[in-house]
């Protein structure tokens, strides 16, 4: 997310100054390499990249190819195949062991639904999109890029592609990524393939409490690009001052939180404010919510005490509540100090986001990517 964020911006300094663009995208691989479908570049015609769609080994030819496609004002699409050991012969030292194909589109301001308008469109709303990138590996001079995108309010289509209707089955597919959650890829014809890649809303960070230890979360959030916002009930602390590059500060009541805050299925809690009481109340704030993490900082024995008395005031914490909770909070990375604390929080988040429980890759027996779920015509 923090990636389409940054070529977003590119993008828009780029127009001001009226300076070319072309968007590469990861669409396809078979075996593994260091970026996955999904994964963007974009390059100005003055040789600028933001995004990565490798390790640092492709962007060099990646490119010279987004220039020619900017020149000839056409999709490319090329193909690495990394498992030839000449390597050189593409001037670059992969080592990835798979075959990569990246489509190159340079980018036309003058069309209302280019590429960046709908990666645009994807991550303004907080709701789970999908965009379509429709591709061939046999006619190369067919690549009609990214043809549309889909949220449960609307279907827009890209029409300056020569696509203005969508390839039968293409929508229902698109309609079945957006419930599932999973991107795919699909023949659409022996010529055409589509990459429906499911675009999630980033993580929006809801940290409670300011005090010296929450400055290195932050900072890690930040570094991510997650939407953060910070709460406590204390001017002296929670201020821009101390945190200028959070997203929203607020100073309020443990009760007034959801009032200011509103939580979805991709929204992270984090209790951390050192006040007992304080913590309590907004625990019980958000078991009326929809919330898919709630860490709580200290010790179990602190979350088994506040369980007892939110009982004993009457509230029993639905299980689908308790599932979202994690406390004490974090990985067990052996942190002991502020920063090292807030990397096992950050760990856990996106660990719990991902559905993952974190291992050593080593000791992991399947790839470490989940590819995108092929599927036949």
């Amino acid at each position: 997310m923090k990636e389409i964020n940054d070529i977003i911006k590119a993008y828009e300094t780029a127009s001001a100054q009226r300076t070319k663009t072309a968007l590469a995208t990861v669409v396809h691989m078979e075996g593994s390499s260091y970026r996955r479908p999904g994964a963007r570049m974009l390059v100005t015609e003055t040789g600028e990249l933001t995004g990565a769609i490798s390790g640092g080994c492709l962007e060099g030819d990646a490119l010279r190819k987004a220039l020619l496609a900017i020149h000839e004002s056409r999709n490319k699409l090329v193909t690495y195949d990394t498992n030839n050991e000449d390597d050189a012969r593409f001037g670059v030292q992969l080592g990835c062991n798979g075959v990569i194909h990246i489509l190159f589109e340079p980018i036309n301001p003058q069309a209302k639904h280019n590429p960046i308008t709908l990666l645009k469109k994807a991550i303004t709303e907080r709701r789970h999109s999908v965009i379509v990138t429709l591709f061939s590996l046999l006619n190369k001079q067919n690549q009609p890029g990214t043809s549309c995108l889909l949220n449960d309010n609307e279907l827009i289509i890209n029409n300056s592609t020569q696509y203005k209707n969508l390839p039968p089955g293409l929508s229902d597919d698109a309609q079945t990524a957006l419930t599932t959650k999973l991107s795919l890829v699909k023949d659409y014809s022996p010529d055409l393939i589509g990459f429906v890649e499911v675009i999630e809303p980033q993580i929006a960070l809801v940290i409670v409490g300011a005090g010296n230890d929450v400055i290195p979360l932050t900072q890690m959030s930040q570094i991510l690009g997650w939407s953060t916002t910070l709460i406590d009930g204390r001017h002296t602390h929670a201020n821009r001052t101390r945190f200028p590059n959070v997203s929203k500060i607020f100073v309020l009541k443990p009760e007034s939180v959801l009032d200011e805050v509103v939580t979805d299925s991709r929204t992270a809690f984090v209790l951390m404010t050192h006040n007992y009481n304080y913590d309590l109340e907004v625990l019980k704030q958000l078991a009326t919510v929809n919330c898919a993490y709630i860490g709580i900082l200290g010790p179990k024995k602190k979350f088994l005490r506040m369980i007892d008395d939110l009982a004993d005031n009457g509230l029993e914490l639905p299980e689908t509540v308790r599932d979202n909770i994690y406390s004490p909070v974090g990985l067990d990375l052996g942190a002991e100090t502020p920063e090292e604390i807030a990397l096992s929080v950050v760990a856990e988040i996106k660990a719990a986001f991902a559905c993952r429980k974190p291992i050593f890759l080593r000791d992991k027996e399947q790839a470490i990517h989940a590819g995108s779920k092929k599927l036949p015509a």
